[in-house]
């Protein structure tokens, strides 16, 4: 049945349809395609609170800013598809990394013991994932309590334990240990350390249980015993570890103007690729930086599946577009809170963004990271809409903060030079596979200048709930 109704905008973000016909019919999971809802508009609204700090992040950004080239990417390797990894479970007493448990290479050494009184313990943070069992047996919430890192990973290895087994938890049994119940010296007291199992207490899947911790990025895995795994973490503070950040896989696509699906590591600096404008509507917009890329670095991902068979590839703290059809409102969400039957908007066949059902959520552990910038600050990968930022919680705030990188390009946009400085494009002059000229383009290897400032003012300038956990 057909109704006209209007989209009330009740969110920061939302989309509004007063002028289209909405149709209302059955949601139905196992559908591989949603109903036709076109997304005419997008009205940006900034939160009464937003206006100060958006003042004051802009002041310091302008007082800091000190222009220069952004570095472009150059060409990787063709397209391919990757083959899927089996995976094999740990046998009894075997460790991942093979090495002792301090070292720097697993999950370094000790830093002390935490109470509740100690100066680190406001550096923990409690877990209340849903799909995690805490056994708590001190009756504290001790066992909820563990490191961002420790957290992070945890809640990886949760959808992939609800995914091997349909109907069965993750169960922890020991997190941050305050009774002093473990050896003299254990990571079970800097809550870095956690020991597992599955909800039903299958012994028998305990084996393919510690190699899916080793897939969530735990740093040591150790299948200790036939009762339970033991997993721990390196530092929060630890130089081994990478920033909190937003990317995607290099082998992710996304779609250039041309009609080609381009991997995001062959992508350069002017691609007009497939992105979502202020109105909600599927645009292309020029690639004016790249936030971060390196093709070394290992990361966990979340994996979204929709019921339209899409797969969007991307790390945690990323965020991605989520449509609430009760409240018809469009929002921005981190993409480790991604829940399953949340619907995300996805690119079809009729060139129009349309939500879907994700059906499922999973982890991966994978080389490399690609978080290009374009000028509408989304992007659709694997014909997944998505934005082009991260760690905070508001794609205008993030948004806002980009304008003097906007502006520069812009102006050198204006530049006589600038068809001779920049990289030419794939989209209308290479076909792909083709190696471009990057002769006068350095290839970046890490995060960019300016994104490295914005991470950095924004723990001054930015309240905590604002920002990813």
């Amino acid at each position: 049945m057909d109704s006209d109704m209007p989209w009330a905008c009740a969110s920061a973000t939302c989309l509004s349809l007063a002028h289209a016909k909405a149709h209302a019919v059955a949601m139905d999971v196992n559908d591989a395609t949603m109903p036709a809802k076109k997304l005419q508009q997008i009205a940006h609204t900034q939160r009464g609170s937003d206006s100060g700090s958006l003042k004051t992040l802009l002041l310091l950004l302008l007082l800091a800013l000190s222009f220069r080239h952004a570095h472009s990417c150059g060409p990787g390797r063709g397209l391919g598809r990757r083959r899927e990894r089996n995976l094999y479970p740990l046998v009894l007493k075997q460790t991942v990394p093979n090495l002792p448990e301090y070292q720097s290479g697993a999950s370094g050494p000790l830093e002390g013991v935490i109470d509740r009184d100690s100066p680190k313990f406001k550096d923990l943070v409690p877990n209340y994932n849903r799909d995690i069992q805490f056994r708590d047996e001190e009756g504290t919430g001790a066992d909820r309590v563990m490191s961002k890192r420790c957290k992070e990973k945890l809640n990886m290895l949760a959808y992939s334990v609800m995914n091997e087994w349909p109907g069965v938890r993750l169960l922890v049994t020991e997190s941050w240990d305050e009774d002093h119940q473990h050896g003299q010296e254990s990571l079970h007291y800097e809550g870095r350390a956690v020991t597992i199992a599955t909800s039903d207490r299958d012994q028998a899947k305990y084996g393919m249980l510690a190699r899916l911790a080793v897939e969530a990025g735990f740093d040591w895995v150790s299948y200790v015993s036939r009762r339970h795994i033991y997993c721990s973490v390196k530092s929060d503070s630890s130089p081994a570890i990478s920033h909190v950040h937003g990317c995607f896989t290099p082998k992710s696509t996304a779609r250039l103007e041309s009609g080609i699906d381009k991997p995001l590591d062959e992508l350069v600096i002017g691609d007009r690729v497939l992105s979502m404008d202020s109105k909600g509507q599927a645009v292309y917009s020029d690639i004016i930086l790249f936030m971060d890329r390196n093709l070394q670095q290992e990361e966990t991902f979340v994996q979204l599946h929709t019921a339209g068979g899409a797969v969007l590839t991307v790390t945690p703290a990323h965020l991605i577009t989520v449509w609430h059809p009760e409240q018809q409102t469009l929002d921005f969400v981190f993409a480790d809170r991604v829940e399953l039957q949340t619907f995300v908007l996805v690119y079809d066949a009729r060139g129009e963004l349309r939500p879907q059902r994700v059906l499922r959520v999973s982890s991966e552990r994978s080389r490399g990271v690609v978080a290009p910038l374009t000028r509408e600050g989304t992007i659709v990968v694997n014909s997944v809409a998505a934005s082009c930022y991260a760690l905070v919680n508001s794609q205008s705030l993030a948004h806002w903060g980009f304008i003097p990188m906007r502006l520069w390009y812009t102006l050198q946009s204006w530049m006589p030079a600038k068809h001779q400085l920049r990289t030419p494009t794939a989209s209308t002059s290479t076909p792909v596979g083709k190696a471009t000229n990057t002769s006068t383009a350095q290839l970046q290897n890490g995060l960019h200048w300016y994104a490295d400032a914005l991470y950095t003012i924004k723990d001054y300038v930015l309240p905590r709930s604002w920002q990813h956990d």
